[in-house]
């Protein structure tokens, strides 16, 4: 719900462009989806992030300047592979 109220909220006021659904494969712990949030959150234009380890997804509000490959990029720097399952503009 809390995810849902942000998304919202960045739609409505134009703060996001785009939000990807990412699965990332073969974490385990709550420290992975730590790991994988805070790389994530490095990459230049991402604007939220919020990481599930019993769906192994991420949910990702970015820029519209932001190239998809440098957030997958940054989840490869935890050594975990991300594969875009949906990636649509906020708007």
């Amino acid at each position: 719900m809390r995810k849902l109220l942000i998304l919202c909220i960045f739609t409505v006021f134009g703060f996001a462009d785009n939000i990807a659904l990412i699965e990332v494969k073969d974490m385990h712990c709550p420290l992975c989806t730590a790991s994988v949030k805070k790389a994530i959150l490095q990459t230049n234009g991402v604007r939220s992030v919020s990481v599930k380890l019993n769906t192994k997804t991420a949910t990702v509000v970015y820029d519209e300047a932001v190239d998809i490959q440098n957030i997958l990029d940054s989840i490869k720097t935890t050594s975990y592979e991300g594969k875009i399952i949906s990636n649509e503009r906020a708007k």
